[in-house]
């Protein structure tokens, strides 16, 4: 059985925490299958906070290790979704 996991990663503070968060992106980039994110933006602001969605390859021992890591970044939420077919 396949299994897909897509994490929704809430950054309360983007400017804050971006340098943080692609650290650990980075070190888990083998996990990442696609990646996707994105912040409010208008002529005269950008927001500081940001939404990254993570779909994450066929790996379930290795995905606690980047949860756990994410979760240790303060002003970050995560979420997820998990497929089995």
């Amino acid at each position: 059985m396949k299994q897909t996991k897509i994490l929704g990663i809430l950054i309360q503070d983007r400017i804050k925490e971006a340098g943080r968060t692609q650290q650990v992106l980075s070190r888990h980039h083998h996990l990442i299958r696609s990646r996707l994110g994105f912040h409010e933006l208008s002529e005269a602001s950008c927001s500081r906070a940001g939404i990254i969605t993570l779909v994450l390859h066929d790996m379930p021992g290795e995905w606690r290790a980047l949860e756990e890591e994410l979760k240790t970044i303060g002003g970050i939420e995560v979420q997820e979704m998990l497929f089995q077919y």
